[in-house]
């Protein structure tokens, strides 16, 4: 998975905004306000690729023990978020895309239930 499919992915799901809150290198994805997914543009472009998701505690448990590309969130919660290396190969761009969709549920989920319903 390159940046751009990254984007596109994010981009392409309901109700969800690209923004740079923290400077001009983090972009983040966000679906109503809130934050599912970030990684930094230059670590991608450095060949450091990594993103930030959401993911259930006991799930982000299993994933980091199985995978050696998945690690407790750089600079996050590190119960709630996970970092997902890209550079090394070991994820498939399914498995990737798996992730950043239970990132996005995660999140959607906790949203209150009228904003839920815009989904």
């Amino acid at each position: 998975m390159n940046i751009e499919q990254y984007r596109d992915y994010c981009l392409n799901k309901k109700e969800v905004t690209e923004h740079f809150p923290f400077d001009n290198d983090t972009l983040v994805f966000k679906v109503l306000g809130k934050m599912f997914a970030l990684a930094s543009l230059k670590r991608w472009e450095n060949g450091e690729a990594f993103i930030n998701l959401k993911c259930d505690p006991e799930y982000a448990q299993e994933l980091r023990a199985e995978y050696e590309s998945i690690k407790p969130g750089y600079h996050m919660h590190k119960r709630l978020w996970n970092s997902v290396y890209i550079q090394s190969g070991e994820l498939s761009t399914p498995f990737i895309t798996t992730l950043i969709d239970h990132s996005y549920d995660m999140v959607v989920k906790g949203l209150p239930k009228k904003l839920r319903a815009r989904i």
